[in-house]
């Protein structure tokens, strides 16, 4: 008897000590009760309560956690059915609040996130859903973590995993983006013939300016030589007309001559010349000209013989 006495002191104290000495673990918080009523939190460490007054709560999971959205059909604004399932990233910031403001935190929390995701995506369109996800992921943030501030929880993160349409409308989407891309194909070839007779036809302008440019200076250029010999011929005439008025008959001669002689180099220079017939009086102005040359060796040969008698140095005379 006594040592059964004992034992039950033995287990007694054990279980005193047990309920008295609490230590709570790094990423955890417990809530303590006095009779059912919260009184306070427990933080990591080592904590002392009075047996059978006080007693643990929750023990709430202070470290972020990360809950699994299962698929869901979801219809779009444009009513297409589509297939969507994601994650969320929460943290408990309040233990209390978790613990009794809510009475299962992540059903709660997952039924919440679950209906905001077909909220936002039935007021989008289906190429808005599949190609703004980020915006999607940011106004399920914005509006979970808004609702689930009052149970002490703060939303992190919402993913959306994946968007999945039925087959058929991927069928569809497929054909569309063929036909999409098929556009744009014919729309660059035209683009590039297009770009490619507005350069030919600038190159062919180009060309016809420069051609007449060309003809417009060769022209220029003629005219221009046209008038310098018109000049020379000019001067020609008048320095005839000056010879034959001092009495130089021979001045008159040539110069009826070199036209003459330019008259028949004319003649000779056409492609279907084969026979030249000269005039009678032809030879007689050659030889004009010939002797008009003789006359003109004659003179400078004197003119030379002149010039070196002048310069050659004289002999003094012999004394008698």
């Amino acid at each position: 008897m006594g040592s059964l006495v004992a034992l039950v002191i033995v287990v007694v104290v054990v279980i005193v000590l047990a309920k008295l000495i609490r230590i709570v673990p790094q990423g955890y918080e417990w809530t303590v009760e006095m009779f059912g009523r919260y009184t306070g939190t427990l933080t990591p460490g080592l904590h002392f309560l009075i047996p059978f007054v006080y007693a643990i709560g929750r023990k709430m999971n202070m470290m972020e956690q990360v809950l699994d959205v299962p698929s869901q059909d979801v219809i779009t604004k444009d009513n297409a059915v589509v297939r969507v399932d994601g994650v969320v990233f929460y943290q408990v910031l309040d233990a209390a609040k978790a613990a009794y403001e809510v009475a299962n935190l992540e059903a709660a929390a997952l039924a919440l996130i679950m209906t905001n995701i077909r909220t936002v995506l039935g007021s989008m369109d289906l190429d808005e859903s599949l190609s703004q996800r980020d915006a999607i992921n940011a106004k399920l943030l914005g509006v979970v973590d808004e609702a689930t501030h009052p149970w002490g929880v703060k939303v992190t993160r919402i993913e959306i995993k994946d968007i999945s349409p039925p087959r058929d409308l991927v069928d569809a989407m497929a054909r569309q983006m063929k036909a999409e891309r098929e556009k744009r194909a014919n729309i660059l070839d035209a683009e590039g013939f297009r770009q490619a007779a507005i350069l030919k036809a600038d190159g062919e302008k180009q060309s016809a300016i420069l051609e007449a440019e060309g003809k417009k200076e060769a022209a220029f250029r003629e005219a221009e030589a046209r008038e310098r010999l018109a000049e020379a011929e000019a001067k020609a005439t008048t320095m005839v007309s000056q010879a034959i008025a001092g009495g130089d008959v021979n001045a008159l001669n040539y110069f009826v001559a070199n036209n003459y002689v330019e008259a028949l180099k004319e003649m000779a220079k056409s492609p279907n010349q084969k026979t030249l017939l000269l005039p009678m009086e032809t030879t007689g102005i050659l030889g004009s000209l010939a002797g008009i040359a003789e006359l003109a060796k004659d003179s400078l040969s004197s003119q030379q013989r002149t010039t070196s008698d002048s310069a050659a140095p004289r002999t003094p005379p012999m004394p008698r």
